[in-house]
């Protein structure tokens, strides 16, 4: 169900304040982010050629670099200016636009790395729908990863690291070689937390119920959706789940600026069937999303 999706990358990035070939964007081997996974980011999307909530993200990705003791080399208003650019330069349009800061490795290479410089990127490319737009609606499934969560205290789990996604990658591959779309992740004490790069949502009585988000990112996606549930009259209940409730629920649905709101069929053994919350929500989000016309 998933969209064919192959990077190729639009023509230009923007690198350290220079825009410039794909081709020409190199970084050194031994750079720390490589290595030892010194690296933020960002996933955002433009529609119509606007990034939604741009300087959410930009904010955020400054408030990861901190986390991960790096500090962004531009301030945020030269970020937001760039993106604006490097979109304009690309063709505009729905885009997809990757902000992201790493350590260097040209002056050291080892775990410690004061002395290495900060670099920042952003890159955008054509990804239209992370799942098939014609059959979102019925559903993806999702198959129970075996990797949890990290306990906060093992992890720097509030900034958007590059290397709290291994455990990702290693679900969402296992999940799609059994034949699912992602996979649902537990926390350290085995209760529901998220998907591989999505927050979850789910309806009971007309109710949203979502996990607290204290040891994965509370996405702004799911922060949006949300405030557009409330603003609909439906209560939002962010709760402690457990895997035994999974079948009390009448409809599940993923956000994430690259799942955007995607209705979820099955959970392993659980069924759900997608209704009309999950469909009033989309609806919402795809609709806001767009940029005001003036």
């Amino acid at each position: 169900m998933a969209s064919e999706f192959i990077y190729f990358g639009d023509p230009l990035i923007w690198f350290d304040g220079k825009l410039m070939a794909s081709s020409d964007a190199r970084v050194h081997v031994l750079t720390h982010g490589l290595h030892y996974g010194s690296c933020v980011f960002e996933g955002e999307r433009a529609y119509d050629g606007v990034v939604f909530k741009s300087r959410i993200h930009t904010e955020r990705l400054r408030k990861s670099a901190e986390i991960m003791d790096m500090v962004l080399p531009y301030p945020v208003d030269a970020l937001e200016a760039a993106k604006a650019e490097i979109l304009k330069r690309n063709g505009g349009g729905n885009k997809y636009v990757r902000a992201f800061v790493w350590r260097g490795g040209e002056k050291m290479m080892a775990v410690a790395a004061q002395q290495n410089p900060i670099h920042v990127a952003i890159a955008t490319w054509t990804w239209p729908s992370m799942f098939d737009p014609a059959e979102r609606m019925r559903g993806i499934r999702l198959d129970i990863a075996d990797f949890r969560r990290p306990d906060p205290a093992c992890a720097p789990v509030h900034a958007k690291a590059a290397g709290l996604y291994m455990i990702c990658t290693l679900s969402k591959h296992k999940a799609e070689k059994k034949g699912y779309n992602d996979a649902l992740m537990f926390d350290w004490q085995g209760r529901v937390a998220e998907c591989t790069g999505a927050n979850i949502f789910f309806v009971q009585d007309g109710k949203l119920h979502t996990p607290i988000a204290d040891c994965f990112l509370s996405g702004i996606t799911r922060a949006t959706v949300i405030d557009l549930a409330r603003k609909r009259g439906i209560e939002v209940v962010e709760r402690r789940i457990m895997p035994d409730e999974l079948g009390k629920f009448s409809e599940c649905f993923i956000t994430g600026s690259a799942a955007e709101v995607t209705p979820v069929r099955e959970i392993g053994p659980h069924h759900f069937q997608p209704g009309r919350i999950c469909e009033t929500l989309l609806g919402d989000y795809m609709a806001g999303t767009r940029p005001q016309k003036s």
